[in-house]
């Protein structure tokens, strides 16, 4: 089972250098705050999106304190705090140190890893051990607190899904082995399961070495002749090489009751095991108010201590549970807002923040798609106020972006794009395409 990050995890405050992007890496932290139309903005970084009751609660008290009272969640599974005072980041930071989720202060932007959210309760391996090690590595390494911002790990139980997000550095498991992928490559390598947290380090150290001169990011920045050179490097120390393609679709968990061994109660049969491992819930948009944060917590509280925040703006709660609790769980949950079963149609539907909150939105894009939704549909979509399309998600999906002539929608295949249709200033025309475009 995945783990809260422990208090005793590396807290080198001083340790590593100024990354020699720092003046171009505009990603936010809890250190470095950014200014948005609403207020300041803090990001702050969750490992795996894992949470104790006991941070998620410090989590509300500094929203509650010094921004908008409200939980944003990431497409990386980090949480956003919006609204803030812009003095308020020494105050902040201190409490966020003191709740245990700053343990570096030079490595708080670099602890970007997603894992598999329902790893270890349906009958898929455990990833805890991989994920606190490779956090305490990452806060362990001088070199890492170098990485940029957007540089991410992913953590993959077998399943596929976390590996389709495009990650810098994924680790798979597969049996007693994991398996290493760089970027995009359909070449993996294959490593002991006790070595793969250093094997993930690593390869993100020898990034760094290899982007030094371009100046990249991320994997997929580095010139193709230095990435392909990279890989052939860490090959060479790396175990066996396996042709493995990286998932071309990150497929999130499904609202609902999580069953072990099988998986979600809805696929389950009078032959398989039926008990309530988990509950997962999604949040419309993102956006937690402070009383669903607090029914979520409660409800950790009373059974497994433990939030997993997911890469879609999601929720999973361990459990066990005991008869009838995770029923009555799920319908507190539901009547509070949070989306508790596949066929809401919330489902799959995500925006920017646009417009107040930004100033770079061209419109209310959480207003227009709250207007839009209708019928579950087969692809995600996500309404952007913007090109720059922050928190759109991986694989396919449908694209509706606000330009100065109207609307633009465009399905996306991974790296490709369909051509666009435009809808002007007609919200059942817009409405009407968005869904014909999902269906």
């Amino acid at each position: 089972m995945l783990a809260a990050m422990p208090d005793s995890a590396p807290s080198p405050l001083s340790a590593g250098g100024v990354s020699p992007r720092s003046g171009g890496d505009a990603c936010p932290g809890t250190l470095r705050l950014h200014r948005a139309d609403d207020g300041a903005l803090a990001r702050v970084r969750i490992p795996g999106g894992v949470l104790s009751a006991e941070r998620a609660d410090a989590l509300l008290a500094v929203a509650d304190r010094f921004g908008d009272g409200e939980l944003h969640l990431t497409s990386r599974g980090n949480v956003q705090l919006r609204g803030l005072d812009a003095r308020c980041g020494g105050e902040l930071a201190g409490l966020l140190t003191a709740a245990g989720l700053l343990p570096s202060a030079a490595h708080e932007r670099a602890r970007n890893i997603v894992a598999s959210p329902l790893a270890g309760l349906d009958g898929s391996p455990a990833l805890g051990p991989w994920l606190t090690g490779l956090d305490g590595l990452v806060c362990g390494s001088a070199a890492a607190a170098s990485l940029s911002g957007r540089f991410l790990f992913a953590l993959d139980d077998g399943r596929g899904d976390v590996d389709a997000l495009g990650a810098d550095v994924t680790l798979i498991a597969e049996g007693p082995d994991a398996l290493l992928r760089i970027g995009a490559e359909d070449t993996v390598f294959r490593v002991p399961a006790a070595d793969a947290p250093r094997a993930a380090l690593l390869a993100a150290e020898a990034f760094l070495r290899a982007a030094a001169d371009s100046g990249a990011w991320r994997m997929k920045d580095l010139p193709d002749d230095v990435r392909a050179e990279l890989v052939r490097a860490i090959g060479s120390t790396a175990g066996e090489p396996v042709h493995r393609p990286r998932p071309r679709t990150a497929k999130a968990p499904a609202p609902g009751l999580v069953t072990g061994p099988h998986g979600n109660a809805a696929a389950a049969t009078a032959t398989t095991t039926t008990t309530v491992t988990a509950l997962c819930v999604d949040v419309p948009l993102g956006q937690l108010t402070p009383t669903q944060w607090r029914l979520l917590t409660g409800t950790a509280r009373r059974y497994g201590n433990e939030l997993r925040l997911t890469p879609w703006r999601g929720i999973v709660v361990p459990g066990p549970f005991d008869d009838g609790g995770a029923a009555e769980a799920l319908r507190t949950l539901a009547a509070a807002g949070l989306i508790t079963a596949p066929e809401s149609p919330w489902t799959g539907v995500g925006a920017c923040i646009g417009h107040p909150g930004c100033a770079k939105s061209l419109s209310d894009v959480r207003a227009e798609a709250g207007a839009a939704v209708g019928p579950v549909g087969r692809l995600p979509v996500y309404w952007s106020g913007c090109e720059r399309r922050c928190g759109h998600p991986h694989g396919e999906w449908i694209d509706v972006v606000v330009t100065p002539e109207g609307h633009r929608i465009s399905h996306v295949r991974g790296d490709r794009r369909d051509p666009p249709a435009t809808v002007r200033n007609d919200p059942a025309a817009l409405a009407a395409t968005v869904a014909a475009a999902r269906a």
